[in-house]
């Protein structure tokens, strides 16, 4: 233990909110209890808030099925510009849950947005269920969207606040597991359902149940240590942190209590009597939130924009276009290769790192879009998306290997790492920044699922993959210049990193001065026990 005391600098500010503070004591000397074993609570809490992210799946993965078997049971056979309409509904609908989300998550804690999210969803898949219109199911659909932003913005956000540091990128990870495990189960409940008729009733009415078994175990969940502390109940947090942290001491938990404390501290004194817009003003005039943003929402933002979430919205679609007979079976190939590869972003992301898996991974995936775009060149459609000829052979099947490919490198890259991407963000900014994330999620969606059809009709098919192929690619560059890596830094240290660029040097220091810090305990505490 060092005795000397040191000038830790929190953060850095614009002159405007220039906040330093003076402390006595080295803040990492106060986070020891991150150094302990951690027990099976944390990921009880995050099983259970993960269980959210089985509301987007689901329905990003249901839409693609009821788009083949609505046929006219909303009064007429959809066109395509209805289709995008009734896709990308939903996704405005998130863009909009997702504001009200942020807005509010300081306020009333991060479990009442997942609370609302749950009754939101049931809401609407009851009034698509029901729906015999157009103007029914979009509004269901809108509503469904307002569930799922709200849940999708404060999910991730929540397990990052309770997670230990060197488990957090696997326990977000659960959120994108439920995601891709929601897409599965949905093709698999379309294409069991494809010979019922109406059957597509079904398939979303049954998209109510993952928010009721949320609804069910969520009061077994605490509210975030941080926001215990936020609202003045340090006594709470303790005793959430203690269950998180079985292991450690009664010193160790005060100590983890006073290290969030002082945060806490700088966050009100530095939003004491300041206005929302001031607030959110602090994303943009402080260079380092600034930072922070770019390199999480353009990470996020190439995610959608690269093509996966047209695929999983319109695969069924697709896959009839190349010619497949059964293409709601064929997209359930593609659903069942996203959770796969999920689970093996889930496994690594916190052994190698979030940028170096990007990094190997989103070449490979411009690779496979290109050679998609390519292959169409031998599979004519029409304008309509009608195929040209009633065969098509090898080339449909060389899409659907692009595909896999594709699907199984963004799976276990880019898929699950833009949803880490809430940890770059400091308390202070945390629920904004969180929200312009999902925001930009939701937007993103909004673009793609309301003009993929038509791109499709307007500049062929190889065009708008090779246009998402562009994207990946450039997108890859982007992340070797503005991605730090930040494995196993807890979140009041990652603060530090955007004060130095966009902290790709910066994390790589901090991380080795964390090592070299863990292997010189190792060795005290093992002196200790040699000298009882």
């Amino acid at each position: 233990m060092r005795n000397s005391s040191i000038i830790s600098k929190l953060d850095e500010k614009t002159e405007a909110i220039h906040v330093e503070t003076h402390v006595d004591t080295v803040l990492d000397d106060l986070d020891t209890i991150e150094l302990t074993q951690t027990g099976k609570f944390s990921w009880f809490i995050s099983i259970v808030a993960a269980i959210g992210g089985m509301l987007f799946g689901y329905d990003t993965g249901i839409i693609s099925a009821v788009l083949v078997y609505l046929n006219d049971d909303l009064g007429h056979v959809l066109n395509a510009g209805e289709k995008e309409l009734v896709t990308s509904i939903t996704s405005g609908g998130a863009f909009f849950g997702a504001i009200i989300a942020g807005m509010t998550a300081d306020r009333f804690g991060r479990k009442g947005a997942i609370y609302a999210g749950c009754v939101l969803f049931i809401l609407g898949a009851v009034l698509q269920a029901a729906a015999y219109s157009l103007a029914q199911m979009t509004v269901g659909r809108f509503i469904v969207g307002l569930g799922v932003g709200s849940a999708a913005m404060i999910v991730p956000l929540y397990i990052a606040e309770v997670a230990p540091a060197k488990y957090r990128g696997r326990m977000i990870g659960l959120d994108n597991m439920s995601i891709t495990g929601g897409q599965l189960v949905s093709y698999g409940i379309g294409a069991a359902l494809a010979s019922v008729a109406h059957g597509w009733r079904a398939m979303v009415a049954i998209g109510a149940v993952p928010a009721i078994v949320l609804l069910s175990l969520l009061p077994f969940c605490p509210e975030s240590p941080r926001q215990l502390i936020y609202h003045d109940n340090p006594e709470q947090a303790a005793a959430v942190i203690r269950r998180i942290f079985p292991n450690g001491t009664e010193l160790q938990v005060s100590q983890k209590v006073e290290h969030i404390s002082r945060h806490v501290q700088d966050l009100k004194t530095l939003h004491s009597g300041k206005s929302t817009i001031w607030k959110l003003k602090q994303l943009y005039v402080v260079p380092s939130n600034l930072k922070a943003l770019i390199a999480g929402c353009g990470l996020m933002a190439i995610s959608q924009l690269g093509g996966f979430n047209s695929l999983m919205y319109y695969s069924s679609t697709l896959f009839g276009i190349v010619g497949f007979s059964n293409p709601v079976a064929v997209g359930t190939i593609i659903a069942a290769t996203n959770f796969i590869f999920t689970w093996v972003n889930l496994m690594l992301v916190d052994r190698i790192g979030r940028r170096r898996i990007l990094l190997c991974t989103m070449w490979a995936m411009a690779l496979f879009l290109a050679l998609a775009a390519i292959i169409f060149h031998w599979i004519p459609v029409n304008h309509d998306l009608t195929l040209v000829n009633a065969t098509v052979g090898w080339p449909a099947d060389v899409v659907l290997v692009c595909m896999i490919f594709y699907v199984a490198f963004y799976s276990s890259g880019m898929g699950n790492t833009a949803w880490l991407s809430s940890e770059f963000f400091p308390m202070e900014v945390r629920a904004y920044s969180t929200m312009m994330l999902t925001c930009t999620c939701w937007g993103s969606n909004v673009i793609v699922a309301s003009t993929f059809l038509t791109q499709m009709e307007n500049t062929t098919p190889s065009g708008a993959f090779g246009f998402y192929a562009a994207i990946c690619f450039f997108g890859w560059i982007a992340v070797y210049f503005c991605y730090p890596e930040v494995k196993g830094m807890t979140l009041e240290d990652i603060r530090e990193i955007f004060q130095h660029g966009f902290g790709i040097q910066r994390a790589r220091e901090l991380q080795a001065e964390a090592k070299l810090k863990k292997k010189m305990q190792l060795q005290v505490q093992g002196s200790e026990e040699l000298k009882v």
